[in-house]
C-alpha cells in the first residue's frame, strides 16, 4: 500500500490571538485534509488535542500518539510536537492556562473521551466565539476541565528509544511495520547483540521487542482504519497472515473488533 504525499499545512495565526486571550480555557476548530502536517511547534498553554472525525498522530520528541475520535491527547504546555492526518480531519482544540491545569497531567497523555466529554468540547468549539456576558462559556469550561481530569489513559502511546542502534531497528518499523525480522535478525543488521537489543528496548521504551512491534502495528492500523482501508488489506500490510489473525490482536489489545472500534461514539 503506497504511502501518500504529504503537505506541510502551515500553523493558524488565530492559535497565537486565542492564547492570548483572558479566558482560562479558549476553544478552537480547524479542518484538515488527507495527508497534511503540522510542523512541530510549540504552545505557552497545554492543550487537548482532539479529532471529532478522522484519525491524527501526534508525534513529540520521545513518542508517537495516534488519535481516533474515541481520544484525545493531552500535551502540557511547551512541549515540542507535530500533527500528522491520514484522512481527513476535523479537529478540535481547547488551550488552557497553566494555573487553570494545575490538577491535570504534566506528561503528554492520550486520554479517553465518553461521550459526554465529546459533546462538551464539540459545544465549546461551536460557542468559542460568541459572546457570553452571562457567565455561561465560564461554566461549561469548568465542566470540561472535570471531565479531562477524569479520564483514564488511553494505551495508543508509542515511545521511542534514543539508543542510535534501536533508533535504526524502530525507525524501519515505524516505515515498514510489516517487517517481520525477528529482534536476532535485527541485531545483525545494527551491529548489536540480541541480549544487548533486548535489553535496551526494555530500559528505554520499557516494552520487549515484539510488545513494541506490536503496539506500532495497532497504532498503524488505526490510520489506515481512520482512513477507511478494508480490514483485509490492513492485515497484509502489518505483516498478517490473514484478517482473522490481524482482528483477534486487534481486539486482545483494544477489547472490539477494529469495525466497532471506529464506530463507536
Amino acid at each position: 500500500m503506497p504511502e501518500r504525499r504529504q503537505t506541510v499545512v502551515p500553523l493558524s495565526q488565530e492559535v497565537s490571538r486565542l492564547e492570548s486571550r483572558g479566558e482560562a480555557v479558549v476553544a478552537y476548530g480547524r479542518d484538515l485534509g488527507e495527508a497534511e502536517v503540522l510542523p512541530a511547534h510549540t504552545h505557552r498553554r497545554a492543550q487537548l488535542v482532539y479529532a471529532s472525525r478522522g484519525v491524527m498522530t501526534v508525534t513529540t520528541d520521545s513518542a508517537a500518539y495516534v488519535v481516533p475520535p474515541q481520544r484525545a491527547v493531552w500535551v502540557p504546555g511547551g512541549v515540542r510536537h507535530g500533527i500528522e492526518t491520514r484522512s481527513a480531519v476535523d479537529m478540535r482544540t481547547l488551550y488552557i492556562e497553566p494555573t487553570a491545569a494545575t490538577h491535570l497531567p504534566s506528561i503528554v497523555r492520550v486520554l479517553q473521551v465518553t461521550p459526554l466529554l465529546r459533546e462538551l468540547i464539540l459545544a465549546a468549539v461551536e460557542s468559542g466565539q460568541r459572546p457570553a456576558p452571562d457567565g455561561s462559556r465560564q461554566r461549561l469550561m469548568a465542566v470540561i476541565l472535570d471531565q479531562i481530569g477524569a479520564q483514564p489513559d488511553a494505551a495508543l502511546s508509542l515511545p521511542m528509544p534514543s539508543d542510535p542502534r534501536l533508533r535504526r531497528v524502530t525507525g524501519a518499523l515505524m516505515t515498514d511495520p510489516g517487517d517481520s525480522r525477528d529482534l536476532g535478525e535485527w541485531a545483525d543488521t545494527v551491529g548489536a547483540s540480541k541480549r544487548t537489543l533486548g535489553r535496551l528496548f526494555s530500559v528505554q521504551t520499557g516494552m520487549s521487542f515484539r510488545e513494541w512491534r506490536q503496539q506500532r502495528r495497532l497504532l498503524r492500523a488505526l490510520e489506515l482504519l481512520g482512513a477507511g482501508e478494508k480490514v483485509t488489506l490492513v492485515a497484509l500490510e502489518l505483516g498478517y497472515e490473514n484478517a482473522s489473525a490481524f482482528i483477534a490482536m486487534f481486539k486482545r489489545c483494544l477489547g472490539t473488533t477494529p469495525g466497532r472500534y471506529l464506530d463507536a461514539d
